[in-house]
């Protein structure tokens, strides 16, 4: 629960460094620098990690709800530049622009504007739906999803990533606590880049994923591609949420790389599980194959009768 002082500690930081807090953009030929406090308001704790805190916040212009991520500085693991900015920046802001730059993607979250707060790291300023829930939570609540609503949220996360890749970005911390559900649309979005990289072919020697959700090759050899890793994950999502929970905890079932079914799970569903969890990577499917499975095939025919009904029961409940 959060303290009081730690929202208003954070709030009269900001404000004290008001002057510091900028975001620089081109407009009209001049760099315009706009400080966070005349344009936001930052509200309660959401959540607070090793990467920093989650506040709630409001765009005082129009009132609309936002996120406000604060990145410590020393807490940053890779650095980026970005042009016409001074200084590096994390990582994660350089992939949540170059996403924002081609328009974005209704499957994977926006960064709306970010500022550097100087000496204390930077600010992210995120979207955030009124409604919503991540699906860690969506899936304690309610158990093992129905698959055809479990195929509605895979679908949209899967054609989330194919965006994510297309624009050389790979996430690398696929995982139920990284996807937001807003609940009265059904709506999915990819959250949290800070594990992310640039997308690249040849091999990755470093992880700061989620090892339950990492694939054999990097509990082996500590080497993965970005392809068969975000697949492997893809794997263990949904298995998640067909099931309850993740198939594997420790390292030595991660590398039997058999998942064994505790609920009753259709054969195609099962069949696309095990596809994307197979042990060698060259054999998991591509993100395009995936969504040519015929467990994904025959959603198509049952999602809009279906989906008015999941959605009727659904809780309401707000990030």
């Amino acid at each position: 629960m959060l303290q009081p002082s730690t929202t208003e500690n954070f709030q009269k930081m900001l404000e004290k460094r008001a002057v510091d807090l900028h975001l620089e953009e081109e407009v009209g030929g001049k760099n315009v620098k706009e400080p966070f406090c005349s344009q936001y308001h930052c509200g309660s704790l959401l959540g607070s990690g090793g990467f920093g805190s989650v506040f709630t916040g409001q765009r005082l212009s129009d009132g609309l709800q936002v996120a406000i991520k604060q990145i410590s500085s020393d807490k940053v693991q890779q650095w980026a530049r970005l042009p016409g900015v001074v200084g590096p920046v994390p990582m994660e802001i350089a992939l949540l622009q170059r996403l924002s730059d081609v328009g974005g993607h209704k499957g994977v979250i926006h960064m709306l504007d970010w500022f550097e707060v100087e000496g204390r790291g930077f600010l992210l300023v995120l979207e955030r739906p009124p409604q919503c829930q991540d699906l860690f939570d969506f899936i304690t609540e309610r158990g093992a999803l129905p698959e055809r609503l479990a195929l509605r949220f895979f679908r949209q996360i899967v054609e989330g990533l194919q965006f994510v890749h297309a624009h050389s970005v790979v996430h690398r911390d696929l995982k139920d606590e990284n996807i937001v559900v807003d609940t009265r649309t059904l709506e999915v979005k990819l959250i949290d880049f800070g594990s992310g990289a640039p997308l690249k072919e040849t091999p990755y020697s470093d992880f700061e994923g989620t090892r339950v959700y990492s694939p054999p090759e990097w509990i082996v050899s500590q080497s993965y591609e970005a392809v068969p890793l975000t697949v492997w994950s893809l794997g263990v999502l949904l298995f998640d949420m067909v099931c309850g929970d993740i198939p594997f905890e420790r390292d030595q079932e991660i590398v039997g790389a058999t998942p064994i079914f505790t609920r009753r799970v259709s054969k195609e569903c099962q069949s696309l599980i095990r596809w994307c969890m197979s042990y060698r990577p060259e054999e998991r499917p591509s993100l395009e194959e995936i969504l040519s499975h015929p467990w994904m095939q025959r959603g198509d025919e049952e999602e809009e009768g279906d989906g008015q009904e999941e959605h009727s029961s659904l809780p309401a409940q707000s990030l």
